[in-house]
């Protein structure tokens, strides 16, 4: 792949932060807190008045209880630093509307209908877009079977998720021969 250059004399202006932990809770229950940070380089003017170079325009907390399934059976958010103060942060408790779903039911469309436009805040909205790649990420090997090479074993649940674990690829064939498929003929 080409990256393209960095220029010599680039300037960062704008900071987005995404950050997801996620946590074991002692019960068997998981704990996700997603939280998206925007700060700027410069002091920026707001329609609701300037905000310094460096404090958030920008900071919002996700937090999801899910089990071990993918369903969250909790969700809330806290809006800590926005533009327009008890505005932003007046969907109420929208983002509780999560809980019944699941990260891997269709949970970007689900999420959509259920707080995107109006309903809730763009930028938690956008951010709970990641995680359920980031919730994968944390149960593999732990809670999901990332390797499948034991007898009786699942297909591991990456193969077919991107280009390079196609079950006809090269990386399956190696790491995961149990699972390959024989690449299409041309």
């Amino acid at each position: 792949m080409t990256l393209p250059q960095a220029a010599a004399q680039r300037q960062l202006k704008h900071r987005r932060q995404i950050d997801v932990q996620v946590y074991a809770r002692g019960d068997g229950l998981w704990e996700v807190d997603a939280t998206l940070t925007d700060t700027k380089t410069r002091t920026t003017q707001l329609g609701s008045g300037p905000r310094p170079a460096g404090v958030p325009i920008h900071d919002m907390l996700l937090r999801l209880v899910v089990n071990e399934k993918l369903d969250i059976l909790e969700a809330g958010s806290e809006t800590r630093w926005m533009p327009y103060t008890g505005q932003c942060n007046d969907h109420g408790d929208i983002y509780a509307r999560l809980a019944g779903l699941n990260l891997m039911d269709h949970f970007r469309l689900r999420l959509r209908e259920r707080v995107g436009g109006v309903l809730g805040c763009t930028h938690i909205t956008e951010l709970a877009q990641v995680l359920p790649t980031a919730v994968v990420q944390a149960f593999a090997g732990e809670v999901i079977d990332t390797r499948g090479d034991t007898e009786g074993a699942s297909r591991p649940f990456q193969i077919d998720r991107c280009h390079a674990l196609r079950s006809n690829g090269a990386v399956v064939a190696r790491f995961y021969p149990r699972w390959a498929q024989a690449a299409p003929s041309a």
